[in-house]
């Protein structure tokens, strides 16, 4: 049977809970928190234990006296009580009657010897257990001072305490109206056992409560100093270049914040080792792809140069041979400077001037500009701008860079003749420029690779087209380097390259 709470002793605890909830979170993600915890919980326990063992050592060790105290106050009292009655009744010496009644009433039932003596030891009054008829003063006042110094009796034999009975004596002088005189009490003090523990903490008290903190301190930090060692061989195993390996993150304090900066940082290592072997690749192949596409244009100026310097020619084939080495050296000056612009960006060598602008006005000025591009590879270009003015906030030079690029290599790879489609579209609060156009069958594998450098859909037109192959990758670099993105999409012999920048709001 499940027994519910009743709503308002839930709402009488909530405080109370929220607060332990909140310290217990506050010292889940601290150490130094935790620790003070456990030395606390420990100390308390140590003591605790501690004052237990205390106790069972010192009832070992305990030793018993018989206290007079008292008793002898008992005696001390019952004589000054008498002495007060005698001088407070105003008696006279000479009242037997009065006298034996106050000495009759004060021994109520106590075995005291009571005597009342002139002042040369004749004893006057005495209660029924006495016998003296004369007492020796001075003998008397001694035996007096010497037990009451002497109050407790303390022997220890096989466990059983001894009463040896000593006697107390209480010597008093007394007034009366008309004469003066000695009262003496005595009688056998009765003893209260009085138990003695010893004032000094016993050692095995101390080992027991040392022993206490340190097995709990052990105990209650044992899972974290587990843990210490799990973070100690994590990166042990991380430093010797496992950077695969990653450490277990337990709690919130800091050791897990530790263990997680060490898998934040192992990760880092591994993206910085894989960026730069990625980087070695990439030289590797600029190198080669440089190389090959260095070599084609400047073998064919040496040969047709060779032919001139050993005047293998007549007055047509000189201005052939010249044009043709004239064309390649342009073609090399195109490549050389493709290259240089696409290294300073993928090295952040780049600062961009970012303006506001209108982004179809660029558009259209660019479309202007390459007329004789798209006339020449047969091609014609039609827009779908948006009604409204789209403003984004770009560098103009390299944005137009991006556009030209594209527009260059549509006109280049459009099947003739052909159109060029120019669409912007809002996409939230981005725009989107899609140049899209006819081309030959392309694969999923090809289009992956379309924005790699040096990367021709069709090798053998290479020298015919004029690119270096760096056009698109080019494109790409500025995009992202202006917060946009770009993408290509194919389907069915029809390509679009889209461009999506943000609109500036102003």
């Amino acid at each position: 049977m499940k027994v519910r709470c009743p709503k308002f002793i839930k709402k009488l605890f909530n405080p109370f809970t929220r607060i332990y909830n909140l310290a217990l979170d506050k010292i889940s993600k601290s150490i130094r928190l935790e620790l003070i915890v456990i030395f606390a919980v420990c100390l308390v326990a140590s003591i605790i234990v501690g004052s237990i063992s205390n106790d069972t050592f010192k009832k070992g060790s305990m030793s018993a006296r018989i206290d007079y105290t008292k008793g002898v106050q008992r005696i001390s009292d019952k004589a000054l009580n008498i002495a007060d009655t005698i001088k407070n009744r105003n008696i006279s010496i000479n009242d037997k009657e009065s006298i034996n009644q106050i000495l009759q009433q004060s021994r109520n039932g106590e075995n005291y010897k009571i005597l009342i003596s002139d002042l040369d030891g004749k004893v006057l009054y005495k209660s029924d257990n006495a016998n003296e008829t004369q007492i020796d003063i001075y003998a008397t006042i001694k035996n007096a001072m010497e037990t009451m110094g002497n109050r407790e009796i303390s022997v220890r034999n096989n466990n059983e305490i001894i009463d040896t009975g000593r006697e107390y004596v209480n010597f008093y002088p007394i007034k009366f109206f008309d004469g003066k005189g000695y009262l003496m009490v005595s009688g056998i003090p009765k003893g209260d056992i009085v138990y003695h523990y010893g004032d000094n903490t016993p050692l095995p008290t101390v080992i027991v409560s040392l022993a206490v903190f340190f097995f709990m301190f052990y105990f209650l930090t044992k899972k974290k100093m587990k843990y210490i060692e799990l973070v100690s061989s994590g990166l042990f195993e991380i430093s010797k270049g496992n950077l695969n390996y990653r450490i277990e993150k337990l709690g919130s304090d800091e050791i897990a914040l530790l263990a997680d900066n060490i898998n934040f940082m192992a990760e880092e290592l591994k993206n910085k080792i894989e960026d730069e072997r990625k980087s070695e690749r990439m030289k590797s192949e600029l190198i080669t792809n440089v190389s090959h596409d260095l070599r084609t244009p400047l073998t064919s100026i040496k040969g047709y140069l060779g032919l001139i310097k050993e005047k293998k020619y007549n007055e047509d084939q000189l201005e052939q041979y010249v044009n043709i080495a004239y064309n390649k050296s342009e073609k090399l000056e195109v490549l050389i400077n493709d290259l240089f612009e696409y290294t300073k960006l993928t090295n952040n060598g780049v600062k961009l001037d970012k303006q506001t602008i209108v982004l179809d006005g660029l558009l259209d000025q660019l479309v202007e500009e390459l007329v004789p591009i798209f006339e020449e590879n047969k091609v014609v270009v039609s827009k779908a701008f948006l009604l409204e003015k789209v403003i984004v906030e770009v560098d103009p030079g390299k944005t137009a860079r991006i556009f030209e690029n594209l527009f260059i290599n549509a006109a280049r790879y459009s099947i003739k003749p052909g159109t060029i489609k120019v669409v912007l579209t809002k996409d939230n609060d981005y725009v989107v420029v899609s140049i899209q156009n006819k081309c030959e069958e392309m694969s999923k594998e090809e289009l992956e690779k379309i924005f790699d450098r040096f990367y021709r859909l069709e090798k053998s037109r290479a020298s015919e087209t004029g690119g270096s192959g760096l056009g698109l990758a080019i494109a790409r670099s500025i995009v992202e380097l202006q917060g946009g993105t770009i993408e290509a999409k194919y389907n069915d012999k029809n390509i679009s390259f889209d461009v999506k920048l943000k609109i500036y709001k102003g």
